[in-house]
């Protein structure tokens, strides 16, 4: 298979230390170098930066169809999830409604 001239790589980055990273674009470079310095070059011009992380795509691991399957709800036990929570409130009014009047 013939090896292509440009590649494609991430870009992830974040403004300060304790903030965490975030991918901001995609970007089509011949190499890792010259990608990171595209990248450099886009940021440094809009904003300051703490950190910036160049990645080539071929390097990120994704998940299969097959694990993404694994993920899939088995059961709807919607108590697990921290929506369910949402009317708890509600749920509380209703409960000392109920016995105040039986008191």
């Amino acid at each position: 298979m013939e090896e292509k001239f440009y590649k494609e790589f991430e870009v992830f980055s974040r403004r300060r230390s304790d903030l965490p990273m975030e991918h901001r674009f995609s970007i089509l470079a011949p190499n890792l170098e010259m990608a990171y310095i595209l990248a450099k070059e886009n940021f440094f011009r809009r904003e300051s930066i703490h950190d910036l992380w160049v990645v080539e795509r071929s390097n990120i691991r994704r998940m299969s169809e097959e694990e993404r399957e694994g993920f899939k709800r088995i059961d709807n036990k919607h108590y697990r999830e921290t929506k369910g929570y949402a009317d708890l409130p509600k749920q509380w009014r209703k409960l000392e409604e109920m016995l105040s009047s039986e008191g």
